[in-house]
């Protein structure tokens, strides 16, 4: 991914309103209340971007950039294949396992086997997240093969002891960045569940703990974007990489770190308990979903959705509401609505996220078991 550190996403209100597990402060200020949305929402919401975006030629599916033409950029395909599981986790229709193979080879047409020609690390550890989420899921070992191929290529050029360890976000070796280590950890994490093979786990806490001890604040839970090869701190915090850390210690089971910088996003990057808006033509514009993604999981790992849920819950009614009623699609920028024109197929991808990772409300649930 090109633009890490220049994301519209800023720490401006960082004393007044960040992240995680702080429940009043964000939620508070817009009163309390979630309007419902219900799975059937969730649905048209995916549907509607598979309509807008999605093409497919002779098995090989991939996702176009804008609504007029182009091509997604290697990491948001990435990462839109990541939705495509998202979808799947939640409905369980195999429709989507399909389409994830589709996407795949699709990917593969197009960027080969291997990807030592990208010099981004991690544009890599975001693509091995989603083949090695597939293989869990299907036991293709095709997905497992390219996933664990390609992460070995890409930790053994990023690894380096300069700064304390961790990995190198691009090839210039001239930052190690959260939007890399966190994703790393991950997909170390997530290879080691499915090759049963314990370096990758232990890949994994190595990376976690290194961005832990350089670029997380274990006072605030606000998680550092970058380290430069001189030592000075990018200090601002961007959503993503909030929630990539989250995931991370959800899984290596670093509990009190995820809530800590849960919570952060939740009461310090917040306005009125909305998620930053970014610019829906840049990488910005998706964070907000990859955000949410991991910070639900860990909800739902750690019975926390007493704290989380209604926050959650606010921002994807939010994301619903802001719709185009003409073709469903909502951009990146909720609450405010989805204007006219050409919209960003990565830009759309955070709110198609966030109606899958998040529950409907109590009274929806309530409703659809009666």
């Amino acid at each position: 991914m090109k633009l890490a550190s220049t994301s519209n996403q800023t720490s401006a209100t960082t004393s007044k309103i960040r992240f995680f597990w702080f429940a009043g402060a964000c939620f508070a200020l817009a009163g309390g209340r979630v309007q419902a949305f219900t799975p059937a929402d969730s649905d048209a919401i995916f549907d509607a971007h598979t309509k807008a975006f999605y093409k497919l030629e002779n098995g090989q599916g991939w996702h176009i950039k804008k609504s007029d033409g182009g091509r997604a950029d290697f990491w948001m395909q990435a990462e839109m294949l990541e939705m495509v599981l998202d979808v799947y986790a939640r409905t369980q229709n195999k429709k989507q396992l399909v389409m994830f193979d589709e996407l795949f080879r699709g990917f593969i047409a197009k960027h080969g086997e291997t990807w030592e020609r990208n010099d981004f690390n991690d544009d890599i550890m975001w693509m091995v997240i989603a083949c090695t989420r597939a293989n869990l899921v299907t036991k293709n070992a095709e997905y497992l093969t390219v996933a664990k191929k390609n992460f070995d290529l890409c930790y053994k050029r990023a690894i380096s002891p300069d700064l304390g360890g961790g990995l190198w976000w691009k090839t210039d070796n001239k930052s190690k960045n959260a939007c890399v280590n966190g994703p790393g950890a991950i997909a170390a994490f997530l290879l080691g569940l499915a090759t049963k093979d314990a370096s990758y786990t232990a890949k994994a806490k190595e990376l976690f703990l290194w961005e832990r001890a350089t670029l997380f604040d274990a006072k605030t839970g606000k998680v550092s974007d970058n380290i430069h090869v001189g030592g000075k701190i990018g200090a601002f915090a961007l959503t993503y990489n909030q929630g990539t850390f989250v995931g991370a210690a959800n899984l290596l089971g670093y509990n009190e770190d995820a809530q800590l910088a849960a919570t952060y996003t939740m009461n310090n990057m917040c306005r009125d308990g909305y998620l930053p808006a970014s610019g829906e033509g840049g990488d910005g514009g998706g964070f907000n979903g990859i955000g949410v993604r991991w910070i639900a999981r860990y909800m739902k790992d750690r019975k926390q959705q007493a704290t989380f849920e209604p926050w959650l819950q606010k921002n994807a009614e939010a994301a619903w509401q802001a719709r185009r009623a003409e073709d469903n699609l909502s951009w990146c920028a909720w609450p405010k609505p989805t204007p006219p024109g050409v919209r960003h197929a990565w830009g759309c991808s955070s709110a198609v996220v966030i109606l899958q990772a998040v529950p409907p409300t109590e009274a929806v649930k309530k409703e659809g078991s009666q």
